[in-house]
């Protein structure tokens, strides 16, 4: 078994596993050169042989322990029924909002999905016996901001109204949300990915009892529901911004493992969460950009913390696209070599 599902499973290992949340993309020159040869980020989506080399990329450059399916939270709303562009510069969009119109008016197209599959397959028959494959999707609150207000948003203030002026309105479209998913990452099980992650991007714009309705609730659905189908399929949890929340989610979600973010103190995580949990993170992208002493100190900070539970290293949110070669380079000796 490889190292990475392994501490998913919950060993302990003396050196972590590592992989990087965005491993595959714009910090790379072989995808920027991909990316230009092909086309727009939702080109590259859908081109499945193109999204199954970019997946490829870091592993053949760095030898991740784990390789990330190359792919966007918002093909669930693709999938849907939405109009999905990626305008340049802006970021995405998708049309119509629901802010102003009916879940009921969009028309289900769950055969936008297939070149997901397609490239899980492709990736599954290049990776290397050692690396450990992640799928992925967004979680229902995150999903939802974006096809409620049709763009991101700033503190996702628009989906947070609507939430509490129409409740049932939004409920509906948390559940629609989250039924598409257990159907998207099953099909990804079924197709060759290892485990799962949830990203819940911006769960920390809720209050705490928003966030027991809209992020922990659909959570717990989505984990029985594939539990249920694939019960040997670990599933990572990633709530970015719950802070004080975590443990609650750790708790009450039924996730095998959970993603820190880098705004928490990775010694008051390894303190509150569940001792047997598979913990990952949780550097801050800025400080792998700085590189040198700034980011062995940090790392070495955060492999403290979290020496004697299962750890596997990662970032606290995505690489950045401006994030050094050499640095990444770096890390990977400072976790591997120290």
């Amino acid at each position: 078994m490889p190292k990475l599902l392994r501490v998913l499973k919950g060993a302990q290992e003396e050196v972590p596993p590592i992989w990087l949340m965005r491993q595959a993309g714009r910090y790379l020159p072989e995808y920027r050169a991909l990316r230009a040869d092909k086309g727009g980020f939702l080109a590259l989506v859908n081109d499945s042989t193109a999204a199954a080399e970019i997946t490829l990329q870091p592993i053949k450059r760095f030898g991740f322990d784990g390789a990330i399916l190359f792919s966007d939270i918002l093909v669930i709303p693709h999938a849907l029924g939405q109009d999905l562009r990626f305008e340049a510069g802006e970021g995405p969009r998708l049309s119509p909002p629901l802010v102003d119109h009916a879940l009921e008016a969009l028309q289900v197209v769950p055969e936008r999905l297939a070149p997901v599959y397609e490239t899980v397959r492709q990736v599954r028959a290049a990776l290397p016996p050692q690396t450990t494959f992640l799928g992925f999707a967004g979680s229902p609150w995150t999903v939802a901001t974006y096809m409620v207000a049709g763009q991101g948003s700033k503190e996702q203030g628009e989906t947070r109204r609507y939430a509490y002026r129409d409740p049932a309105a939004f409920q509906a479209i948390i559940d629609a949300i989250a039924t598409a998913t257990v159907d998207y990452l099953s099909g990804q099980i079924e197709a060759g990915v290892d485990a799962v992650q949830l990203f819940d991007s911006w769960s920390g714009s809720l209050s705490p009892a928003q966030f027991e309705q809209w992020v922990i609730a659909p959570t717990v659905k989505i984990v029985q529901a594939l539990r249920a189908r694939h019960p040997e399929t670990v599933i990572i949890g990633f709530p970015k911004g719950a802070g004080g929340k975590l443990p609650a989610y750790a708790r009450e979600t039924g996730v095998d493992a959970i993603g820190v973010d880098e705004t928490v103190d990775p010694a008051w995580a390894h303190a509150n969460l569940p001792a047997d949990m598979p913990v990952q993170g949780n550097l801050d992208p800025l400080a792998l950009i700085t590189g040198g002493e700034t980011l062995k100190s940090a790392a070495h900070r955060i492999l403290a913390a979290f020496k004697g539970r299962p750890h596997i290293f990662n970032l606290g949110h995505g690489i950045l696209p401006d994030t050094p070669i050499a640095h990444v380079e770096q890390l990977l000796s400072i976790v591997r070599d120290r």
